[in-house]
């Protein structure tokens, strides 16, 4: 039952908008699925990042360094600002004419918001241990098992937020899918600068 408990937590987690589910959406609109796929795909290398920090036990440090733990909570804000502006300012190409290089650019985006996300390390480190039970030993094969499950969960709801962000604004006209690229990237500065003044992250 604990995997179940721990598939559960997952998926509502992954439905939760937060700053992962709203650059999935703002790559969808600025660069179609496949972007958000890309932007997926580097959530979830984030996220494997962190399993194994949390395997070795090093995120526990990060987590109970006070001054650490703030640092990368206000480059994660700060970055998520940086995105923001730059789809509140950019010219939103349309998706046939975007280069490899920029592709690319949604996976490091992906990764880069979930490794300075200070709630994921918080989940990593705070709750992620509360399904690991070391009585039953091969810590390192339960990790492993955490984390393949995460992966089965979270990635097709990320996909789907993607899917469906990219439905929507293919139906749109071109002027009008300026400007919801320019809300995501609004919602992703206002994303950004809560986290900066919030006190109980």
């Amino acid at each position: 039952m604990p995997l179940v408990a721990f598939a559960l937590t997952e998926f509502v987690l992954s439905l939760t908008p937060g700053p992962a589910v709203l650059l999935i959406i703002s790559q969808a609109v600025t660069g179609g699925f496949r972007a958000s796929a890309r932007g997926a795909l580097g959530i979830i290398s984030g996220n494997a990042f962190y399993f194994g920090l949390s395997a070795l036990g090093v995120g526990a440090l990060l987590v109970a360094s006070e001054p650490l733990f703030q640092l990368i909570r206000i480059l994660g804000a700060l970055y998520l600002v940086w995105i923001g502006i730059r789809l509140i300012v950019g010219e939103h190409r349309p998706v046939e004419t975007q280069t490899n290089a920029t592709t690319r650019s949604f996976f490091v985006q992906g990764l880069w918001t979930q490794l300075l996300n200070p709630k994921a390390l918080l989940f990593f480190t705070a709750l992620l241990p509360q399904f690991i039970a070391p009585e039953q030993g091969a810590l390192a094969l339960q990790f492993l098992t955490l984390a393949v499950v995460s992966i089965t969960v979270e990635l097709p709801v990320l996909l789907f937020y993607g899917w469906l962000a990219d439905r929507g604004h293919q139906r749109l006209s071109p002027r009008l899918t300026l400007l919801g690229g320019r809300a995501a990237g609004a919602l992703l500065v206002g994303t950004g600068v809560s986290l900066v003044f919030r006190q109980d992250t």
